[in-house]
């Protein structure tokens, strides 16, 4: 395991002027996701929650929003040889998408072991894959060389203000839906999700409190607290594929400053949230996707008496493109 030293810094990456205008240069594209309630999920939960069904964004996750900000933000010269990224996920099938309504090429570096499905989003986007080994040095090094030969923009999955911004919409739109919201519970991986909405949230309401979900096979985050820097683990381990990225670092300052805590959650659980889902709120979600519920569910969050006033909490279903071989076998076993 290894650590990155920061220092200290009241600069971030984004803040709420710069997610007030990605709000207002995508809102002709993106979708206003709906919040959906649970009696029975409020009952289990001993709290009011809300869901945020990014899940039901273009392309299946928030990661259209950021994508698509980064997009529209460049100029005709910079957009002109299109834009390239890697990715394994979300990202690689929203930049495609984003890339298309602008009618400029993505160039989108996969690794070899990406879930099918969303590699198959990718070609319904139009965007052009590129397989690199599953490394993330392989990953980079391809898209460095489709830099080199396209001369195309590098947009990166998370640490990128222009994502951090768009992804902060999320907030605006949800403390609009929901006011009394005192504490929303965001997935964590790279960090661009959690940093947008951390910002936009707390600019709007200093009081708020905003928690990480990270599962246990990939608990960089919960690490990075801990020792106030970077921590990059040597392999993740979760059936959670969108959480597996290490912080960044433009999403690093505002996780160490503005995240009130971090959610640790086994993989069990995460199986278990996507199960009451499909079955109680009738929306599929992606393992990623549901671990907010999980962890409002975890007997660490619901025993820890320094949070029993959360009683009003957004909770962010991030995504809903999944492996469905990979979901009905893990439901089967039980892990």
């Amino acid at each position: 395991m290894e650590a990155k030293t920061e220092e200290s810094s009241n600069e971030y990456a984004a803040d709420i002027s710069s997610i007030k205008e990605a709000q207002e240069r995508i809102s002709a594209y993106v979708y206003k996701t709906p919040v959906l309630c649970s009696e029975t999920l409020d009952s289990i939960s001993g709290r009011n929650l809300y869901f945020k069904c990014e899940c039901f964004q273009k392309g299946g996750a928030f990661k259209f929003r950021g994508a698509c900000n980064a997009v529209f933000s460049l100029t005709d010269d910079e957009a002109a040889n299109g834009v390239v990224t890697h990715s394994s996920g979300n990202h690689a099938a929203a930049l495609s998408l984003a890339a298309k309504i602008r009618g400029i090429p993505a160039h989108i570096v996969v690794p070899k072991n990406a879930p099918k499905c969303k590699v198959e989003n990718v070609v319904r986007y139009g965007g052009q894959v590129i397989w690199s080994e599953a490394t993330l040095q392989s990953r980079e090094e391809v898209a460095r060389k489709v830099l080199e030969d396209t001369g195309a923009v590098l947009i990166h999955p998370y640490n990128d203000a222009r994502i951090i911004s768009g992804q902060g919409t999320i907030s605006l739109e949800l403390l609009e839906q929901i006011p009394q919201i005192d504490t929303i519970i965001v997935p964590i991986s790279g960090g661009g999700l959690i940093s947008g909405i951390a910002l936009a949230a707390k600019s709007l309401n200093p009081a708020i409190r905003i928690f990480a979900a990270e599962p246990k096979g990939a608990d960089d985050a919960a690490r990075s607290k801990e020792e106030g820097a970077i921590v990059i683990l040597p392999e993740t381990n979760t059936i959670a594929d969108g959480l597996r990225a290490s912080l960044g670092t433009l999403t690093w300052p505002v996780v160490r400053d503005l995240v009130d805590g971090v959610i640790v959650v086994e993989d069990k659980e995460i199986i278990e949230a996507t199960r009451l889902c499909y079955e109680t709120l009738k929306v599929a979600v992606e393992p990623s996707g549901a671990i907010g519920l999980a962890a409002v569910l975890s007997e660490s969050f619901r025993n820890n008496p320094v949070w029993k006033d959360c009683k009003n909490v957004g909770i962010v279903l991030s995504g809903g493109n999944l492996d469905l071989d990979v979901l009905w076998e893990s439901l089967k076993n039980r892990i």
